[in-house]
């Protein structure tokens, strides 16, 4: 009889041993742009599993760019090697809903209740629908604004507490950086990469990228050609160097050029490498037209990948958690984006008094109201469309082509690479 107390005993103890007191399920994450975001992604990650026991989050290597994050996502789509829940550039949620391999979220909101409350207004979720369907939340959001030296514009008889309104206030201010000599260079503007800031101008003069239903380039009209000819006046009047995005930062932060043009999304990183080598003010970005212009929406969006149901929950919670209060509340200091959640922006427990505190990073929010979506080309070649306006727009920072040139390029090598219909 002891002994067979024993062995029940023993075959307790190794139950509880095999067993955990709760069932945990593991999601793996994939994101874009660690050096904005892994900070963020970790800050976030552990207090979700803090408040979520039997969630364990695990994340992918993550991409460089957006670019390179969604190629990812299209090779792994349908696999092993896919992702429980992906981070996707705004622009690029067309894309993959139109091969359709994100979950529609708005069953799970439906079931969640009132959206609102949780601090998700219409237009907030609108930045992450495709035709109707909740492809993502919105997790970053962000627009280009200005970054300045301005120790440089004082140096050059300018007023760094009234910082340019215009493109020509900033081309002015910055020839005469340039003609200081001593490596110092005038504007740098973040061409690179992406179709992104070109849309800051072409938004901005108050044009668009196709026209009313996506048959035909839209951005080679008389907004697109202000677009083109302001870079080349950057390159000859304002000094704008053959800049890779690398070497534009390090000049930028080194304390060698005047203006720079990026993303908000950038701020916490300038700052911090900036440091105190100069005084580092942020500004507006000019609009070419100011009644009609607009700005792009940058940023990503929490998009779940996942078809396992046990997995779908907890992948609902994990983007939610990460597009709510608390996940803003981190991303806006920690990066510079803007709130893409209004109880995170209007509440003193997360971001109410961070503006006042911290006067850099308001002209990205008090942007906001110019916001429109970052443009998503239709099928399947977005990314061929981005390289194609990319390698137009340096033919004209290079001086190998004229503005009208390269936009007239562009515009007939993009026309070819449309969906027929």
């Amino acid at each position: 009889m002891t002994y067979l107390k024993k062995a029940l005993a023993a075959a307790a103890v190794t139950l509880a041993v095999s067993f955990p007191a709760h069932a945990e399920t593991t999601l793996n994450v994939h994101y874009p742009m660690p050096g904005f975001f892994k900070d963020v992604m970790d800050t976030i990650s552990k207090k979700f599993m803090e408040e979520n026991p039997d969630i364990k989050i695990t994340f992918a290597n993550p991409s460089a760019t957006y670019e390179e994050g969604i190629q990812t996502i299209m090779r792994q789509a349908g696999t092993a090697e896919m992702p429980d829940v992906t981070f996707i550039g705004l622009n690029r949620l067309r894309m993959v809903n139109e091969r359709d391999i994100p979950v529609d979220l708005g069953p799970f909101m439906a079931k969640d209740g009132n959206m609102a409350e949780q601090g998700f207004s219409d237009n907030i979720l609108k930045l992450a629908q495709v035709q109707g369907k909740q492809v993502g939340l919105a997790f970053a959001t962000s627009n280009p604004i200005m970054y300045y030296n301005a120790d440089l514009v004082r140096k050059v008889g300018g007023n760094p507490d009234q910082p340019p309104k215009t493109w020509d206030e900033v081309i002015a201010l910055s020839s005469k950086i340039k003609a200081l000599g001593d490596g110092n260079e005038g504007i740098d503007f973040r061409w690179q990469g992406d179709d992104w800031m070109f849309s800051a101008l072409l938004f901005g003069a108050g044009g668009k990228m196709l026209n009313d239903d996506e048959t035909s380039v839209a951005f080679n009209g008389p907004e697109g050609v202000k677009a083109f000819e302001l870079v080349d006046r950057m390159v000859k009047e304002g000094g704008l160097p053959v800049f890779t995005k690398q070497a534009g930062e390090q000049a930028f932060v080194a304390g060698k050029v005047g203006f720079a043009f990026q993303t908000t999304g950038a701020l916490r990183n300038t700052i911090k490498n900036v440091g105190d080598k100069f005084d580092l003010r942020t500004g507006h970005i000019p609009l070419i037209d100011p009644v009609n212009g607009k700005l792009p929406t940058g940023g990503n969006a929490a998009v779940m990948l996942t078809r396992d149901a046990e997995k779908q929950d907890a992948a609902w919670k994990f983007i939610k958690f990460a597009a709510g209060p608390f996940g803003a509340s981190v991303v806006v200091p920690g990066t510079g984006y803007v709130p893409n959640n209004e109880l995170a922006a209007k509440s003193p427990d997360y971001l109410g008094d961070f503006y006042k505190e911290n006067p850099l990073f308001r002209a990205g929010l008090e942007q906001m109201p110019l916001m429109q979506p970052w443009y998503a080309f239709p099928g399947s070649n977005g990314v061929k469309v981005t390289q194609t306006i990319v390698e137009n727009l340096s033919r004209v920072v290079e001086q190998s082509a004229e503005p009208k040139e390269a936009l007239d390029d562009a515009a007939a090598e993009v026309e070819g690479l449309l969906p027929r219909s």
